[in-house]
């Protein structure tokens, strides 16, 4: 018989909740236990068994010193290391600490500033070491995980939809809110994978999956502001989730460069 890939787990600087996703799996987990071992999972268990791993799921930026350094040390026991979710893939909400001055936010954080050591940035996963597949989201789609983790088990190359949100949207048969009310929305910019939810009741886009690929944020932007909307409502549209994905950063750069205009 042969042997079952070996699953590792890993959390950084993250809320856990794509971690969580695997779990709320339930019963395509049981099935997913049935073709890989899981060796290393602290969410899960407190048996964490070392490396050499077959698949690791990252979760989380790197924050710290240290794991700069552990990140490597994941890197060097995983064949083949897959980040999951906004904040391994692009940095995740902690990532506005990039735009501000680290030094006055833990001053005004925490209680006891001295015992904190903490870099001034946070970074993606892929800024530090190799990574073989990245896998959006915030939370990722737990049905996209568990569809990637049986085709590694199979040996199968792991494939996502890499369409925008409109095309959900169409599928839904959701009327465009751009369009119809112009209203901002990143769903011509965001990779699928959510299902269209915002649109689906009645907001626009955020952009939780990151920038799709091409993802001409830059035009969209323009034509936004060519409608009336600010610069002070478009740059928090794309400071979230994924801030610091290189095509959110960009636009969202630029509309600070360019100044407030007028909504109208």
């Amino acid at each position: 018989m042969p042997r079952k890939p070996r699953l590792a787990v890993f959390k950084f600087a993250s809320c856990d909740g794509c971690q969580l996703s695997l779990l709320d799996a339930e019963d395509e987990l049981l099935a997913i236990c049935d073709r890989v071992e899981i060796a290393h999972f602290a969410e899960a268990s407190s048996d964490l068994q070392p490396g050499p791993y077959d698949v690791a799921l990252v979760e989380g930026s790197i924050t710290t010193h240290e794991d700069a350094e552990r990140i490597k040390r994941v890197r060097a026991d995983s064949k083949f290391l897959m980040t999951i979710g906004a904040c391994a893939t692009s940095g995740g909400i902690q990532s506005l600490r990039n735009w501000g001055q680290i030094d006055e936010w833990v001053q005004s954080v925490y209680p006891s500033p001295e015992f904190i050591r903490t870099l001034a940035t946070s970074t993606a996963i892929a800024d530090h070491v190799l990574v073989d597949f990245a896998l959006h989201g915030c939370p990722i789609n737990h049905h996209q995980l568990v569809d990637i983790l049986v085709a590694l088990a199979e040996g199968r190359n792991p494939r996502v939809p890499s369409h925008s949100v409109c095309l959900d949207c169409k599928h839904r048969g959701t009327v465009c809110h751009v369009v119809a009310r112009g209203i901002p929305c990143l769903g011509p910019v965001t990779q699928s994978g959510c299902g269209a939810i915002c649109p689906a009741y009645d907001r626009g886009c955020y952009g939780c999956f990151g920038p799709s690929q091409p993802a001409n944020t830059a035009s969209l932007v323009s034509q936004f502001r060519s409608h009336g909307h600010s610069t002070e409502k478009l740059v928090p549209l794309l400071r979230s989730f994924n801030a610091a994905a290189p095509e959110f950063q960009r636009a969202s750069e630029q509309l600070v460069i360019l100044g407030p205009n007028s909504e109208g």
